[in-house]
């Protein structure tokens, strides 16, 4: 049975009151922003009751799902893990490689204001990506955890596609006071800061705050160890929309047109921003591009038919993600092995672009179209929502 559905006490929760309009996600409300833009002790937190505890909202009804609710995907190699293992069914291999994984509790103290989970048989995953061996992070901070990406993914009710929606890390969010905090706790930041503020469980927090979508799992992502993941699939090929040269060493010139590119060619090409126009919304483009590369390239005969390629692609991957406690890569296998590049809708954040808030240059939620977008996520409507606004690709998406 699946965390999220998981009743009792500890998996209760509440709604949490909205101070802007009815049904709007808290981390929209109340613009422009209200409080510090420092840490989350900034506006009083929730309304309180006799004896200073916080009033009850709505309960979290969970309802018992079965064994494949438990089920995740990350984005393209990951996600295609379960297929490849299906496909040449070695349940016991894929036992193996989930018994691999690393763990971690990202719900730790998420108890009460988890958004109710309307829909059963869809799935939300949070992705978050960090990059261990970024060349721009400072040494003494190699160890620490840096989120430079936040996907969540929505994979709805049939399982026969999924949407991917990347949130600027520089995104302009409350975010709650404590990881069970009610979502109108805290101060306004830029929402990469809630990792700083309490770990991988506060940005879950932030993340449902900021868009009443109950999160199922979260999955990690190494972008460090992907290079390895890269190498074992022989290389990608990358659309590069520019010439430029990296500002990292050995400074490698990338050439406008189509690159075949090794593991630490294409690390380097998606760590790239600073040439380009369109900043840190051009490398979660070729993020994008690049985890749909690695699917394709993987679900191709060339790396289905070479068990030791295979082999060497699924143990990189395993060894490039972190899992929630309950992920089940096993159970995945079974439900979207049919799963492919194609069958992906790459997004981003409806966003008004960069502005200056509080001396920090940030990114400024387009409320209105986030709204309707993350309310059609939670009632498992994106296929509806994509047509009715004609909605076009993130690379096209944000100007």
């Amino acid at each position: 049975m699946s965390r999220a559905s998981v009743p009792g006490p500890g998996r209760a929760g509440t709604a949490g009151p909205v101070s802007g309009r009815a049904g709007a996600p808290r981390g929209y409300d109340d613009w422009p922003p209200r409080g510090s833009a420092g840490g989350p002790g900034g506006p009083a937190g929730p309304p309180r009751g006799p004896g200073g505890h916080p009033r009850p909202g709505r309960p979290y009804k969970g309802r018992r799902k079965p064994r494949w609710g438990r089920i995740a995907l990350v984005a393209a190699a990951v996600l295609l893990v379960g297929g490849l293992v299906a496909g040449i069914s070695l349940y016991g291999y894929a036992n193996g490689l989930n018994d691999d994984l690393k763990r971690t509790d990202a719900f730790s103290d998420i108890t009460a204001g988890r958004p109710v989970k309307t829909v059963d048989g869809a799935l939300n995953i949070l992705l978050v990506g960090s990059d261990s061996r970024d060349p721009d992070a400072a040494k003494d901070d190699t160890n620490a955890w840096r989120a430079d990406t936040l996907i969540v993914m929505h994979i709805p009710a049939d399982h026969k596609s999924a949407q991917l929606v990347s949130i600027p890390r520089d995104l302009w969010v409350q975010i709650p006071s404590g990881n069970s905090a009610d979502c109108s706790s805290g101060s306004r930041n830029k929402i990469n800061a809630a990792f700083a503020f309490g770990g991988l469980p506060r940005a879950v927090r932030t993340v449902e705050c900021m868009t009443d979508v109950h999160l199922d799992h979260v999955l990690a992502i190494d972008f460090g160890g992907f290079k390895e993941v890269t190498d074992a699939l022989g290389g990608v090929d990358l659309k590069v929309e520019q010439s430029i040269t990296s500002i990292h060493k050995p400074f490698r010139k990338f050439k406008k047109g189509t690159m075949h590119m090794d593991g630490a060619q294409a690390l380097d090409w998606i760590r790239q921003r600073k040439q380009f126009a369109r900043g840190d919304f051009a490398r979660m483009q070729h993020q994008q591009e690049f985890l749909k590369a690695l699917m394709d390239k993987a679900a191709s005969t060339g790396t289905l038919s070479n068990p030791a390629k295979l082999n060497s692609f699924l143990k990189a991957t395993t060894n490039a993600i972190t899992a929630d406690q309950d992920f089940s890569l096993t159970d995945m296998a079974v439900q979207f092995r049919s799963l492919r590049g194609e069958n992906l809708t790459f997004l981003t954040s409806p966003n008004l672009g960069g502005q200056t808030i509080a001396g920090q240059s940030v990114v400024v939620s387009d409320r209105e179209k986030a709204l309707a977008m993350y309310k059609a996520m939670a009632a498992d409507k994106m296929d509806e929502w994509m047509s009715s606004t004609k909605t076009a690709p993130s690379s096209q998406a944000n100007g």
